[in-house]
């Protein structure tokens, strides 16, 4: 009988770190949770690590939380990184077939994608994740698994994933001084597409919309290939300020107004029954007195759908940059913490004009169903294919993450 393997997920959220520690056997499709925990960040602003220092002591007390838990130490994890310092940019390398029978070797596809990455980029800027497109043999293009033709010329279409190095380093740095080794970072808009989305959406064209506490992600995908990814320094913690703001309150007491009163549909209002006000009493921390507050549903679900609109106006201007706004078969899939706002699926509809569902991971019998958890879930997947020796990415068509691969980005997080 085969011998389980172990695998350790870390999420670096604005609001919450997020840990899961997991057992599966090969060949076996569902996996055993050993072990899961969430912890307040801190040391984190829109998805970015901005104090190295209080990050690591929240990783570090996150990761003894779960030893406890799972009675086992952790020492590699997958994690993730985001930001709006996340961009991409398109890229072609090209090289001569190496071998006298012409026949394209993986060293060929190897070199080809070296030399993609071979561009001019700004001096603090740096390539996370490179995904090949296509490649074309001897000027045939549309080629997906090159090796074992024959051909000449190899070319690769890529699209290069590239970040602030300063950022990056600061989130290899927190998870370090934590005593954790990082096996791969993986951007939050795969590690979402990775754990919500079917191979079929990809092939047609969907795009994933992941709205997490202080950033939203995006990632569109056609013919199975990634062809757009942003992320929007704009979360669900913006509404929760909003609605302080505007009904002149504690962030707690707005925190509880949205999770309990608020919708994004202001269709779903029909009768002025449902325009009533509702009056709440709450404790100020400030004066320690207890203060009344008074609103109607009407008027939070103008402040809720006013901040999701924005959200919904940047997704538009992103697809309409690849001539893909209102073209996505496949439409939508929504998920993150902030997509579980009542009627978020119709304010989809009805903005982006495209077909719309919710995304929750597809999980196992035995894990937590939670919207909140895609990205948790995304990287748990990607580590299972890396330690099984698949290809990673045959939903992504990125190339192999070896072990060799593994160990040099390793080392490369430890230079200053």
């Amino acid at each position: 009988m085969a011998k389980p393997y172990i695998i350790s997920a870390l999420d670096i959220g604005s609001g919450f770190l997020k840990m899961v520690v997991v057992s599966k056997k090969r060949g076996e499709k569902d996996f055993e949770i050993l072990g899961f925990n969430k912890e307040p960040s801190a040391g984190v602003r829109k998805g970015v690590v901005v104090d190295v220092q209080k990050a690591a002591e929240k990783i570090s007390l996150l990761t003894k939380k779960i030893e406890q838990e799972c009675g086992r130490k952790i020492i590699n994890i997958y994690a993730n990184i985001s930001g709006g310092h996340i961009f991409y940019t398109l890229s072609r390398g090209l090289v001569s077939v190496s071998r006298a029978d012409q026949q394209i070797s993986e060293e060929d596809v190897d070199r080809v994608l070296k030399a993609a990455k071979a561009i001019s980029i700004s001096p603090n800027k740096e390539i996370i994740e490179i995904l090949p497109k296509e490649f074309i043999v001897d000027g045939e293009t549309g080629v997906k698994e090159p090796v074992g033709m024959a051909g000449v010329r190899l070319e690769a279409e890529t699209l290069l994933i590239c970040g602030f190095s300063p950022y990056i380093k600061n989130t290899t740095q927190a998870i370090l001084r934590a005593g954790l080794q990082i096996n791969d970072l993986i951007v939050n808009p795969l590690a979402s597409a990775k754990a919500v989305l079917t191979s079929r959406e990809k092939e047609l064209g969907v795009c994933v919309l992941d709205i997490g506490t202080a950033t939203t992600s995006m990632a569109v995908f056609e013919e199975g290939n990634l062809i757009q990814t942003a992320i929007f320094p704009i979360g669900s913690s913006h509404i929760t300020n909003d609605i302080a703001i505007c009904l002149k309150t504690d962030i707690d007491t707005a925190e509880k107004i949205k999770l309990e009163f608020g919708t994004s549909d202001l269709n779903h209002f029909k009768s002025k029954k449902e325009e009533k006000k509702i009056s709440l009493s709450y404790q100020n921390k400030k004066s320690e007195k207890e203060e009344n507050i008074s609103f109607s549903k009407k008027d939070l679900t103008k402040i809720i759908g006013a901040r999701i609109s924005e959200i919904f106006d940047l997704v538009n201007k992103e697809l309409k940059k690849i001539s893909k706004q209102k073209m996505l078969p496949a439409g939508i899939v929504l998920t993150g913490g902030g997509a579980k706002m009542p009627k978020i699926k119709e304010l989809a509809k009805n903005n982006l004009k495209l077909p719309c569902r919710l995304g929750g991971p597809k999980v196992p019998s035995n894990f937590q169903e939670d919207l909140s958890l895609s990205v948790l879930y995304g990287l748990i997947l990607e580590g299972i294919e890396i330690e099984e020796g698949e290809e990673i990415v045959s939903d992504f068509n990125k190339k192999e993450k070896n072990g060799l691969r593994k160990l040099l980005s390793f080392f490369k997080n430890l230079i200053p």
